[in-house]
C-alpha cells in the first residue's frame, strides 16, 4: 500500500472579465512597478575615503609616550644602519618611509664602502614629551643616546586605523 497527497482542491474558476477586472483593480493602487535594486550612491564618497586610511580619536589608540618611545628607536636603528627599513613601513607615512629607507640604504652602502666604521652604537631613549594638539595627533620631542652623542628627535603621530603612524620626523 502506497501513500498518496491528499488531492488539493483548484481554486474557483474566474471568468475572462473577471479576472481583467482584478488586474486593473491592483495596477491602480501601484503607480507603477518598479524593479527592485541596490540603491547605491557613488557620488558621495572615492574609494579612498572608504578604503583608505581612517582617522583613529585619541580613545581608541595606545599611550603616545610609551609608543613614541619604541618607534623613535627603531627608526634611528634604520637610520644607523641596525635594522632594515620595512620593519617600520606600517608605522610610517609613505613620505617619512622613503627618507627612512634611503638614509638607512645610504649607510649600509657606506659601511661596504669602508667609509665608515663598522661599529655601530646602541641607541638609548632618554626622555620622551608627548603634547596632544588635536584629537588623534600627538607631537613628541624625544631625547636620545647614540653611542658617546646625545640627540633629540620630533616626531608628529597621527592615529590612523587604530594605531600611531609618524607622519613627521626631524632629526637634530
Amino acid at each position: 500500500m502506497s501513500l498518496q497527497p491528499a488531492p488539493r482542491p483548484l481554486p474557483p474558476a474566474v471568468s475572462l472579465e473577471e479576472a481583467v477586472r482584478q488586474v486593473r483593480r491592483r495596477t491602480q493602487r501601484i503607480p507603477g512597478y518598479v524593479q527592485d535594486a541596490l540603491a547605491v550612491d557613488l557620488s558621495c564618497a572615492t574609494d579612498e575615503q572608504e578604503f583608505g586610511p581612517q582617522r583613529t580619536t585619541r580613545s581608541d589608540l595606545p599611550d603616545p609616550v610609551e609608543w613614541a618611545a619604541h618607534i623613535t628607536q627603531a627608526v634611528l636603528e634604520v637610520m644607523t644602519g641596525v635594522r632594515p627599513a620595512p620593519q617600520v613601513v606600517r608605522w610610517t607615512t609613505p613620505e617619512v618611509y622613503a627618507v627612512l629607507a634611503r638614509r638607512g640604504a645610504r649607510v649600509a652602502r657606506r659601511r661596504l664602502e669602508g667609509r665608515t666604521p663598522a661599529v655601530r652604537h646602541r641607541v638609548a631613549v632618554h626622555r620622551v614629551r608627548v603634547c596632544e594638539p588635536a584629537d588623534g595627533v600627538a607631537e613628541a620631542a624625544v631625547v636620545v643616546r647614540i653611542g658617546p652623542r646625545v640627540r633629540a628627535v620630533a616626531l608628529r603621530l597621527d592615529g590612523q586605523d587604530g594605531k600611531w603612524r609618524v607622519s613627521a620626523l626631524q632629526v637634530g
